[in-house]
């Protein structure tokens, strides 16, 4: 490992960590529809939430804490950093991706599911395209039973990066705003058409959402 790796594993969780729970604090937050997942976690059950790769940022110092979240990382690394960066918050990193150990990292989900646990699902990461979701979540879905609650996260004023996913990071004192959907269930004997015409589904409500947080975040 070169010298500048080994900084960047060990010095950027912790202040990333720092910089994003102190701006977490500055936010003035609304949550929309929670009731939409609070069921469930009064009665712990498995969840699948699924957000945009885009809208990430503030989710772990907002839930770390009160949900054990297990979240797939991928094993590049940048997925070590994300790993460190999560942990934390109190999240819990899977490692794998779509692209590489993507299959042994859906095992491992679908047993945390069975187990009860709760689990995030980044549908249209590590790489993109941005606001596509991939199948794996709904093959997640199918093979456990458990429902996906969709949610995003939206600020402003907020910066947008110029990357694929168009990252938003919030500016301190921003308004934020955490939406949660209605659950999505997968019937375990849904047959690829069904499947797909949920991956659509998921995919719109997400798009949606987002559209909501967006709007709610500007005040309009």
């Amino acid at each position: 490992m070169k010298p500048y790796e080994w900084l960047l594993l060990h010095c950027a969780p912790p202040l990333g960590y720092w910089a994003v729970r102190t701006l977490a604090r500055t936010l003035r937050l609304r949550v929309v529809d929670e009731e939409y997942a609070r069921p469930f976690w009064e009665r712990r059950a498995p969840l699948i939430y699924t957000v945009w790769h885009g809208r990430i940022l503030m989710l772990p110092p907002l839930y770390g804490r009160a949900h054990a979240v297990h979240v797939m990382a991928s094993r590049s690394r940048d997925g070590e950093l994300v790993t460190r960066f999560v942990g934390r918050f109190g999240f819990k990193p899977v490692r794998g991706s779509t692209t590489r150990g993507g299959a042994e990292a859906l095992r491992r989900l679908s047993k945390l599911l069975r187990q009860g646990r709760e689990v995030a699902v980044i549908p249209d990461g590590p790489q993109g395209p941005r606001g596509v979701v991939q199948p794996g979540v709904i093959a997640l879905a199918r093979i456990t039973g458990a429902p996906i609650i969709p949610l995003t996260f939206s600020a402003h004023p907020a910066w947008r990066l110029g990357s694929w996913d168009e990252f938003l990071i919030p500016k301190p004192f921003a308004r934020g705003v955490v939406c949660f959907a209605r659950p999505l269930a997968v019937p375990r004997d849904a047959d690829r058409s069904r499947q797909e015409a949920l991956r659509k589904e998921l995919e719109a409500t997400l798009a949606q959402l987002t559209w909501r947080a967006d709007e709610l975040a500007a005040g309009a």
